[in-house]
């Protein structure tokens, strides 16, 4: 491709309302512009990075035995009612009536394909015998995203590539997750991505049902805790702590219990302030249902409940914050006044819990709480279990190491969906003595916007962008210094030609510009491989051929540029593939 026959519009200067530098990077290297808040056109470099990505990724789901289809993004709402995920979308799903002719139609912008693809396979799979399956999709995607930001890491329209298992055993959907996790780690390997497979929150199945796949990032919004000693790594919603429980279930304090008055004060800050407190001195008592039953969850005032642990803690499937009428029940006292003396529910608590003295806490009382309050002699606990998130300092679960916290963005994420919607869409099969059960379902989802987009946080430089070769729009730019000069275009297009028949993917810049110009938008998006033609190199029979970062151009003789330059792509090349699993 010729510059001046597509488009590659470059910015100088960092535009004003780009936060982060992948943003930044995307606009001023002239891969996106934006139409409107959550929404972006893919402009002619930016296409092919992403075009290259799928291609990655269609080549590794078929290596891994999945086969492509193409789904409806326009979705009926029934599907959702089903099950049940017209309400647990809420704004997020994009919904709208059409007409048609003298009735009103009811639909949906896909924001996934869960219920588009059980339906289809309720209606085409019957036995056992045309199992295990696995599908998958490249698609655009659509969700209300009510604070778009960060570029195209968080829109409301983006790509995905979907895919979907069905099998009649957890054995074949064990066997469908594995390749899958193998799938994606090749898929993000072969990008050139830096990525980290983290456990996440399992599906209704249980056990290590579910892991995402990280990119280490300092402005990603998910955040990650990881052990360097072990490599253990979970984002924050799932990591366990190492702490155990705690062997005595009585602590060492000294003061009388005392009942203060707090009027109006409900929250730890307000009450850490008026007793002039430390919050880590505070219990902080939460009221849950679970499974429609009344519990107190106990854990430092400094600290949050992990729900995800508290819901396996009590082996509920079921788990939401309690309404006033059930903390009144249960306490006697409106909202922000729960504590554990007297409280009306079993009482479970974070390992911290048991090891504060003295501990503030609600006193179940309208506008009072208690201090000096003492496990073992003004409230009981059976055991202590790990309840709140895992947080950088804390103990390793797997090893002696210590875990620290990283920031992280989402690329991919596989987990094991069970029987939730075969149940909810009738997607059966008949085993081999004709007896009906569920389908068992996986689901694995990459965005493909956002391995482009993590490239670009991850990977530049002061200068531009940084592209691995696997992704990069066009793998070499030559720039003729001087495009009026015959004899330099006649060797640069010379060159071109000869690339293009090797299959490279090749950019010339016969821009009318300047060299320097020229070399500062190269820098900036980031082409892996410059070619420059013209000047005193010229004279003496040379070019000069630099990688993108390398710190000096080699000055290569005319006759040995293409092989030259072959060769250096190869070498990269093979160091990609090594870091690539088998």
């Amino acid at each position: 491709m010729r510059w001046s026959q597509t488009l590659i519009p470059t910015m100088k200067e960092v535009p004003s309302d780009a936060e982060i530098p992948s943003h930044q990077l995307m606009l001023r290297a002239g891969l996106i512009r934006q139409l409107m808040a959550g929404a972006y056109t893919y402009l002619p470099l930016g296409w092919r990075a992403v075009r290259k990505a799928e291609a990655i990724v269609r080549d590794e789901m078929e290596r891994a035995g999945a086969v492509e289809l193409f789904m409806p993004a326009i979705q009926p709402i029934e599907l959702f009612e089903r099950t049940g995920r017209k309400d647990a979308f809420g704004n997020v799903l994009i919904q709208f009536e059409v007409k048609r002719g003298d009735r009103s139609v009811h639909l949906a912008l896909g924001p996934t394909h869960e219920e588009v693809i059980t339906d289809l396979v309720a209606h085409q799979i019957s036995s056992y015998r045309q199992l295990p399956l696995t599908m998958f999709q490249i698609q655009t995607k659509f969700r209300n995203e009510e604070r778009p930001r960060f570029g195209v890491l968080r829109t409301s329209e983006f790509i995905m590539k979907d895919a979907y298992s069905f099998g009649t055993s957890l054995e074949q959907l064990d066997e469908s997750y594995q390749k899958m996790y193998h799938a994606y780690c090749r898929i993000f390997a072969r990008c050139g991505l830096e990525y980290l497979p983290v456990e996440a929150e399992s599906g209704p199945i249980g056990g290590d049902a579910s892991h995402e796949f990280m990119i280490p990032a300092d402005n990603g919004e998910d955040r990650i805790v990881r052990c360097t000693g072990c490599g253990y790594a979970a984002n924050q919603e799932r990591a366990a702590t190492g702490r155990g429980a705690v062997a005595a279930m009585s602590v060492d304090g000294s003061g009388e219990l005392i009942k203060v008055d707090t009027p109006d004060v409900t929250s730890i800050e307000q009450v850490s302030k008026m007793l002039g407190c430390d919050a880590r001195r505070m219990i902080k008592t939460l009221i849950y249902q679970a499974d429609g039953k009344p519990v107190a969850v106990l854990v430092r005032g400094d600290q949050d409940a992990n729900e995800g642990k508290v819901r396996r803690a009590l082996n509920v499937e079921t788990l939401e914050l309690a309404d006033e009428a059930t903390i009144r029940e249960v306490t006697g006292a409106p909202i922000g006044f729960a504590g554990p003396v007297g409280i009306k529910c079993p009482i479970i608590a974070d390992h911290d819990v048991a090891q504060i003295s003295d501990a503030i806490t609600g006193a179940n009382a309208a506008d009072a709480h208690y201090t000096c309050v003492n496990l073992g002699r003004d409230y009981q606990l059976e055991t202590t279990h790990d309840l709140r998130d895992a947080t950088g300092g804390d103990p390793c679960p797997k090893c002696d190491g210590t875990l620290e916290l990283v920031h992280g963005i989402e690329v991919g994420h596989v987990f094991k969906l069970g029987t939730k919607y075969s149940d909810s869409l009738g997607a059966t099969f008949l085993d081999e003595k004709e007896k009906r059960h569920s389908i068992i379902m996986g689901c694995y989802g990459i965005g493909v916007n956002r391995i482009v987009a993590g490239l670009c946080e991850t990977q530049h430089d002061e200068n531009g962008l940084i592209w691995p070769l696997s992704i990069a729009p066009y793998e070499v730019l030559i720039i003729p210094l001087n495009i009026q000069d015959d004899e330099v275009m006649s060797i640069a297009n010379r060159f071109y030609d000869e690339l293009k028949a090797a299959g490279v993917d090749v950019l010339i810049d016969d821009r009318k510009a300047r060299p320097g110009f020229k070399f500062k938008d190269a820098d900036l998006i980031g082409i892996p491989y410059r070619l420059v033609v013209g000047g005193k190199g010229l004279q003496e029979g040379l070019v000069e051929i630099k990688s993108r970062t390398a710190e000096s151009p080699d000055k290569v003789p005319l006759v040995d540029a293409i092989g030259h330059l072959t060769r250096l792509m190869d070498e990269e090349k093979a160091k990609l593939a090594a870091r690539v699993p088998a």
